[in-house]
Parts: C-alpha cells; structure tokens; sequence
C-alpha cells in the first residue's frame, strides 16, 4: 500500500492518502483547510480513484478542506454524528480560535456519511474499521487497516502525546478509556499515522509516551 502524509493549514494538520497501487483505488483520512490542491495534484499524478474521504473527527482543522475535496475526487466524506455540532459549525470553532474568520472555504459538504462504530469499509484493496475513540470530541474515529497493520489516530494519539481534551465536547477520561480499550490493545507494532506530526507505532508509545506510562490494555469486547 502506498501511504502519503500532506500536511496542511496553519496547524500543519495531515490529510493522509492510502492506495492500492499507481491508478489504482484510494481514500483520503481527514481534510484540512487549503489541503485540496494538493491532495488534488497528488490524485492525478497517480491517477488514483479515490472511494472515501473518512473524517477522523469535527474540528474544523480536519474537516474545513472536506468539501474542496470531495468535489475534486467525487468521493463522499464520512463523520461520526457526535460530532455534528462542530462539523456542521466551522465558522463558530473559528471565531473561537481566532477571533475572526480568514478568507476560504470551511463549511463540510452537503452529503455527509455517517460513521458508527465497528462499521467496515473496503477501501483500496484493504479492510479499513472504524473504531469509535471518544474523549479528544464526542465522535473522534480512529481507522484501523488490520491487514495493513496501521492505525489513522486523528488526534487521538501522537507521537509522544495525546490529543487535548479542554475544547467543547472533549473529555480526558474517555480519551484514557478510549485508550486503554481501543487502541492499546492493538499489536505494537502498528504504525500510527496521526492527525498531527510523525507517525509512530504502538509499541513505541506504549515504552516512551509520558501520557500512557501505566495505562494497561483493557479489552472492552468491542472488536
């Protein structure tokens, strides 16, 4: 599988492309602001048939580029409902952070999918599973690739950190549940391809990440 990291916007956030092989089948993990031509450009150049665009969760860093995206590709841009009150309100989390909102677009597409946990896609010659990781927002999914052995974390996990939990919806205790119950209990060595920064492996985080020392795999029965 061929893997392609496309950070974007001013947070420097990771759309991730995944495909089987040159012009081949293709998805796309989380869209930020201004990713599009490149995300675009990237398509083209390996002539890939992109068959979903899955959103990791609401915030407007992951989302704001998902309409570009979607109209670039013709794939259909997928969200877990919890998080309707930010992915349907771009503006308002911008205002929030910035005080202002720059010129471009942010708003999500009309059609939106919608994930729920356990759900299943076969995307790119690969089984991708969503894994509902509740605590950075209400309906943070993580996109698990077992034949791959990868993980896209969104901002559930990176390298050497977690993702915060002080903005609406977020919560450090589910976060740690959805830790300790989802993914830890993957193989270490996973690769984990964050929403933010370097990918990492399970393993590498459950040795050296400050925020897991001590946190044991509980396996919730879930998967």
């Amino acid at each position: 599988m061929i893997i392609r990291q496309i950070p974007a916007w001013v947070t420097a956030t990771n759309a991730w492309v995944a495909a089987s092989e040159p012009g081949g089948a293709a998805f796309i993990v989380d869209a930020p602001p201004e990713a599009a031509e490149e995300v675009g450009g990237y398509v083209a150049e390996l002539g890939l048939t992109v068959g979903a665009v899955l959103l990791t969760h609401g915030h407007v860093d992951h989302m704001g580029g998902s309409a570009a995206i979607t109209r670039l590709t013709g794939a259909t841009a997928w969200v877990h409902p919890d998080d309707d009150f930010l992915t349907l309100d771009p503006v308002t989390q911008i205002r929030r952070l910035f005080g202002m909102v720059p010129p471009g677009e942010f708003d999500p597409p009309a059609d939106l999918g919608r994930l729920e946990d356990g759900q299943t896609f076969d995307l790119a010659g690969t089984r991708v599973e969503v894994v509902h990781t509740p605590g950075h927002t209400p309906g943070h999914c993580c996109f698990h690739l077992p034949g791959e052995g990868v993980l896209f974390s969104g901002d559930q996990l990176f390298a050497g950190s977690i993702g915060r939990t002080d903005l609406p919806g977020g919560s450090y205790e589910a976060l740690m549940e959805s830790m300790a119950e989802r993914v830890l209990v993957l193989d270490d060595g996973t690769r984990v391809l964050p929403g933010h920064g370097p990918e990492t492996t399970i393993g590498m985080e459950r040795r050296h990440n400050p925020f897991l020392q001590g946190l044991e795999p509980r396996d919730s029965g879930q998967r």
